[in-house]
C-alpha cells in the first residue's frame, strides 16, 4: 500500500501538488522524503525537519535568558492545501491531536471548489505614544497632527534600510481618551514594516519621537510601544465547500446554525475562535513567529464592535454549498526573530515557499479557516469527540505505559469501547501483555 502511494505521488511530483491521500500511513522517513522533494529542501534542511533535537544548546542560550533546555513540539505537515491557485504543504507545530488531520481533510474538501482565495493587506503596524498632563488634550492633538511631516521625517531617519525597501512611517494620527486619571492624548504612528513583524522598527521610531511629541503637545510622553491590535494589517481568506462533501444540505444548514450560535453568544464564540487559532498558532509557531501577538490581535479584533464575535463567517449559497470566510489581523514576518535564528523555522519557511510576509499571512489565514470548518462540521454532524478522542487515546495509552505497537492496540480498544481513560488503558495493557 505504501509503495502504491509513493508511486502515485512520484508520478505527480512535476505538478507540485499538495493533494495526498494516505500521507499519515507512510513511515516518518517516507513522509520526510516526500516533503523534501516538494519543497526543494537540502539534505540538511530535511534532516532538521525530521530531527527531534534540532535546536542546539548554544543557539537556545542566545535566544532567551536563563536557558536550561528545550521543549520540543511535534511538527506535522498539513496536506491538500491550494491557496490562490498554488499548492502548499503546510508545517504545523502543535501538541493537540487531530488538528493536522482536520486541517488536511478540510483542505481536501475546499480544493474540490478551487481551494482557498486569500488576500493580505498592506503591512501597516501601529506604534502608540501616551501623552499625559495636558490642560487641553484636544488642542494638543491638533498641534501634533499639524507637525506630522516633521515627525514622519524623524521616524524614517531611524531606519533608512526599511525606507530603502519601500517601507517606513506613513502617517500620524491623534485621539483623546477619557480615563480615571483624566484625559490622555494617544498618538498613533503608522509604519509600513514590509516583510518584518515590525516590533523593533516601530518601537525604535516611537522612542525617537517621544521628545518631539512632548515638546509639541506640551505634555509628558509615557508609554511608547507597538500595538498588537494590528487592524491596519488585515488578511482575508475564503473558500467554498461542496454540499456533497460536507454531507448534504442538511449538514450545511447545521454548520450555518452552529456559526449563528457563535455569532450571537460570546461563550460559544470564544470556543469557536479557539478552533480557528488551533490552526493559526500551529503554523505561526512552525514559521518562528510570535503566536502570542497573533492571539492578542485576533481576540481584540473579535471584540472590536464591543461584543466578542467569531473571526469567521458562513453562509449557504444559492446552490446549497457552504461558503466560509475569515478576517483577522496578521502581523507576521520573514525578517528577524526566530524566523532567522531557529534552524527548523527556516526550513519550514522554505517548505512553505513564501517570498513575502503577505504570502505567509494568506497561508496562515487559510489554515485557520480550514481548521474552523473542520471543527464545525464535526460538531454539527458526528460530534467532535469521535475523531478527537480516537487520536487522544494514543496519548492516554502512552501515559499508561504502553510502548511500540501496544500503543495503537490499547488506543484502538479504548476508542472502540468509548472509554478513553488512563485506568482503562492500564487494564487493557495488562490484558495484552498476558495474552
Amino acid at each position: 500500500m505504501i509503495e502504491t502511494l509513493l508511486n502515485v505521488r512520484t508520478h505527480n511530483l512535476s505538478m507540485k501538488t499538495s493533494e495526498f491521500s494516505g500521507f499519515y500511513k507512510l513511515p516518518i522517513e517516507k513522509r520526510v522524503a516526500e516533503v523534501k522533494e516538494f519543497g526543494g529542501l537540502t539534505d540538511e534542511e530535511a534532516a532538521l525537519l525530521s530531527s527531534f533535537s534540532s535546536l542546539d544548546k548554544a543557539t537556545a542560550d542566545r535566544m532567551i535568558e536563563n536557558v536550561v533546555g528545550t521543549l520540543p513540539l511535534p511538527l506535522g505537515i498539513a496536506v491538500n492545501f491550494r491557496i490562490n491557485g498554488i499548492d502548499r504543504l503546510v508545517p504545523m507545530a502543535i501538541e493537540e491531536p487531530s488538528v493536522v488531520a482536520a486541517a488536511s481533510n478540510a483542505a481536501k474538501v475546499a480544493r474540490m471548489k478551487g481551494g482557498f482565495t486569500a488576500k493580505a493587506g498592506e503591512p501597516i503596524m501601529i506604534g502608540q505614544m501616551q501623552v499625559v498632563g495636558l490642560a487641553d488634550a484636544e488642542g494638543a492633538a491638533k498641534k501634533v497632527v499639524a507637525e506630522k511631516g516633521r515627525l514622519l521625517a524623524l521616524a524614517n531617519a531611524c531606519d533608512p534600510t526599511l525606507v530603502k525597501f519601500g517601507g517606513g512611517a506613513r502617517d500620524v494620527e491623534a485621539r483623546v481618551i477619557a480615563t480615571a486619571k483624566g484625559k490622555m492624548l494617544i498618538i498613533h504612528l503608522l509604519v509600513d514594516v514590509r516583510d518584518a513583524m515590525g516590533a523593533n522598527a516601530v518601537n525604535t521610531m516611537c522612542e525617537a519621537l517621544a521628545g518631539p511629541v512632548g515638546e509639541i503637545s506640551g505634555g509628558k510622553v509615557l508609554l511608547r510601544i507597538i500595538s498588537n491590535l494590528a487592524d491596519r494589517r488585515l488578511v482575508k481568506a475564503k473558500a467554498m465547500f461542496a454540499k456533497e462533501a460536507v454531507g448534504g444540505e442538511e449538514a450545511v444548514d447545521a454548520i450555518v446554525s452552529a456559526y449563528e450560535f457563535a455569532a450571537n453568544d460570546p461563550y460559544r464564540a470564544a470556543t469557536h475562535n479557539k478552533g480557528v487559532m488551533n490552526g493559526i498558532d500551529a503554523v505561526v509557531v512552525a514559521a518562528g513567529n510570535d503566536w502570542r501577538a497573533i492571539e492578542a490581535g485576533a481576540h481584540a479584533y473579535a471584540a472590536r464592535s464591543g461584543r466578542y464575535r467569531p473571526l469567521t463567517t458562513y453562509r449557504k449559497n444559492s446552490d446549497g454549498d457552504l461558503e466560509g470566510e475569515i478576517e483577522l489581523p496578521m502581523a507576521v514576518g520573514l525578517v528577524g526573530g526566530a524566523t532567522k535564528t531557529h534552524p527548523t523555522a527556516r526550513a519550514c519557511v522554505k517548505l512553505l515557499g513564501v517570498k513575502t510576509a503577505g504570502e505567509l499571512a494568506e497561508i496562515i489565514a487559510s489554515v485557520g479557516l480550514a481548521q474552523n470548518f473542520a471543527a464545525l462540521r464535526a460538531l454539527a454532524t458526528e460530534g467532535i469527540q469521535r475523531g478527537h478522542m480516537g487520536l487522544h487515546a494514543r496519548n492516554i495509552a502512552i501515559m499508561a505505559g504502553a510502548t511500540g505497537e501496544l500503543i495503537d492496540k490499547v488506543a484502538a480498544k479504548m476508542a472502540e469501547e468509548k472509554k478513553v481513560r488512563v485506568d482503562r488503558a492500564k487494564e487493557i495493557l495488562e490484558e495484552l501483555k498476558k495474552g
